[in-house]
């Protein structure tokens, strides 16, 4: 470190703020927030780094400079713009940086309400913003089914419709506008439903079901039966989309729930915005990591930067762990009841984006679901490299007979079909699995030591500790233990054995290294099967040409590379076995089969 980077480390202040780092090149590198500057700074210079990437970065680092602010959750917003403007290098990378729509009821009279993807700062009220315009569409649907609100673009100011500018249009006639262009409609009247439409969209269903019920009990007092039906219609369409938004108490209203998703490059933090116990937002917000940050920093500035997205002012986070976003916004971590419930739900919806996002990946670059397989497989297996080649062995007999073996390769997660081995067990006495298994393991990799081939990362033997042990006397006896890792997988428990360790290894049952490990194990087992099918097949028909008297080895030979198989040959008129192997031991043959 220079002294001039450490004389500008001592002078920082003991206060929060922002800080960040830059280059020879004055390119800014990395932003960070801090509850107290200098500890956090010197932090990054003090300290050995377990992240490759961290101790690339403080190696880069010339210049540090500083902005402070009064409290932590000012940090949090300011170190939140500074990376959205700048994208430094080493920060997350936050996606999903697109323009959404709302829902506008315009300061005017006789407010219109209208989807919109700009915000105009005139005075009127913004909805919003929603993720989808499904969810848009939806609400609309309903607001114009219960209420008569005009469509139109007039400027219905008092002096225009008192000079009789306007005239009733289509709307009008049928009876979705109450005409407040021609004065058939006061202002008044009209703005009532505005009032009931900004509780709706708020969450708030409850007064406007009571006022639909006291109308409705008006018009039936005066015999209305026909308007009140109408109204009755509208509380059932009303009660019915209350019913579908409505998944939790409707007491919990007016909190926002966040949850997150990670693994090795990619964090996912689910956002769900409850009102009067109904969902009425939803977003999932992708976050590329730069230096393996944990999950609590990630969730940090995810919530910083949904709460900005959305423009949220909610006082309460239901949240899975405690993080630092300032005093004034209460933390909820939930435990149990319809609050975990909720955690949980958000929790469901990041995973689905997740895996969604991965079969994605998987059709549109390969190669990064690639790498990411690796690297989780790397840490899964407890691997010292990423396992690129893998090959997987099983031992195939049937009561001891035509003993025989298969090695399938994969490379970068799929399977290299034109790799794959099959071995016909030489050495093995009978059916001695733990034998067989020491000689295919010995044979495999000493052809490939003296062919000088690349030798695989990872081998998987199919079995327990038996199979285990008999491979890794094979491979010390190459010398290859320091060269390759390899584990045994036990077909009941799917128990992974590891070479010293009396203790299995169990994989989360829907973990995608324990599904690539099933698949190798599985393709190892239908490859030997089918050889062993193939050989056994090819024996069983041999020796049924072998009991012919007077037909040798030499005479099956001949009829096999003409013919190709014994249906063929049990097929074959007595002409044409004539003249492969002449007519004496054609007329055996012929006989036998007819």
């Amino acid at each position: 470190m220079s002294n001039n980077l450490q004389l500008q480390i001592q002078t920082l202040p003991s206060r929060p703020g922002v800080y960040q780092y830059y280059d020879t090149d004055d390119k800014l590198l990395y932003v960070g927030k801090a509850k107290n500057l200098k500890k956090r700074v010197s932090s990054y210079f003090t300290k050995k780094h377990d992240n490759a990437k961290t101790s690339v970065l403080v190696k880069k680092i010339v210049s540090i400079k500083h902005i402070i602010v009064a409290t932590e959750t000012d940090a949090l917003l300011l170190e939140n713009n500074l990376i959205k403007k700048y994208q430094p290098r080493y920060n997350v990378l936050l996606k999903d940086d697109k323009t959404y729509p709302w829902i506008c009821v315009k300061k005017e009279s006789f407010p219109r309400v209208f989807a919109t993807r700009r915000v105009v700062k005139d005075g009127s009220e913004y909805f919003g913003p929603y993720t989808n315009f499904k969810t848009v569409n939806t609400l609309l649907d309903l607001i114009k089914g219960l209420f008569q609100i005009r469509t139109c673009n007039y400027d219905l100011k008092p002096s225009n419709i008192a000079s009789g500018k306007y005239k009733v249009c289509l709307e009008y006639h049928i009876k979705n506008c109450q005409g407040g262009c021609e004065g058939l409609q006061t202002e008044t009247s009209y703005n009532e439903q505005i009032v009931a439409i900004r509780e709706i969209l708020k969450g708030n269903f409850k007064n406007s079901i009571k006022a639909f019920k006291n109308r409705m009990n008006e018009f039936a007092a005066n015999l209305q039966f026909e308007e009140a039906q109408q109204m009755k219609e509208k509380i059932t369409v009303l009660e019915n989309y209350q019913a579908k938004s409505t998944i939790v108490n409707p007491k919990i209203s007016n909190v926002d729930v966040f949850s997150i998703v990670t693994d090795e490059s990619y964090g996912y933090v689910n956002f769900l915005q409850v009102s009067y116990g109904s969902i009425v937002r939803s977003h999932t917000l992708e976050m590329k990591k730069r230096l393996a940050e944990t999950d609590k920093e990630l969730l940090e500035i995810a919530i910083t930067e949904i709460r900005n997205r959305f423009h949220l002012q909610t006082k309460e986070l239901l949240l899975p762990f405690k993080v630092d976003l300032g005093e004034e916004i209460k933390q909820t971590i939930p435990k149990l009841g319809d609050k975990k419930r909720l955690i949980d739900l958000s929790e469901r919806n990041a995973k689905y984006f997740r895996m969604e996002r991965f079969k994605q990946v998987q059709l549109t670059d390969p190669d990064r679901h690639a790498n990411r397989i690796m690297v989780q497989m790397k840490k899964d297996l407890r691997l010292s490299v990423e396992p690129r080649h893998i090959e997987c062995f099983d031992n195939s007999n049937i009561q001891g007979t035509n003993p025989v073996a298969a090695c399938v390769v994969f490379k970068n997660g799929k399977p290299s079909k034109k790799d794959y081995r099959h071995f016909n067990i030489k050495t093995v006495e009978g059916p001695d699995d733990f034998a067989s298994m020491e000689e295919v393991v010995f044979r495999r990799y000493k052809r490939l030591v003296d062919e000088g081939q690349e030798l695989p990362q990872l081998v998987i033997i199919d079995g327990g500790k038996g199979q285990l042990s008999s491979a890794l006397k094979s491979i010390d006896a190459l010398g290859l233990r320091d060269k390759i890792a390899v584990i045994g997988i036990a077909k009941r428990l799917e128990e992974l054995f590891y070479p010293g360790d009396k203790y299995p290894l169990y994989l989360d049952k829907k973990s995608e290294t324990l599904k690539i490990i099933q698949q190798l194990r599985n393709e190892a087992h239908r490859f030997g099967i089918e050889h062993h099918r193939n050989r056994r097949s090819k024996n069983a028909l041999q020796t049924e040409l072998e009991t012919i008297n007077g037909i040798g080895e030499k005479t099956i030979v001949e009829l096999m590379k003409k013919f190709k198989s014994v249906k063929r040959i049990k097929e074959a008129s007595l002409e044409d076995l004539q003249k492969v192997v002449g007519f004496s031991r054609a007329q055996k043959i012929y006989q036998e089969f007819h």
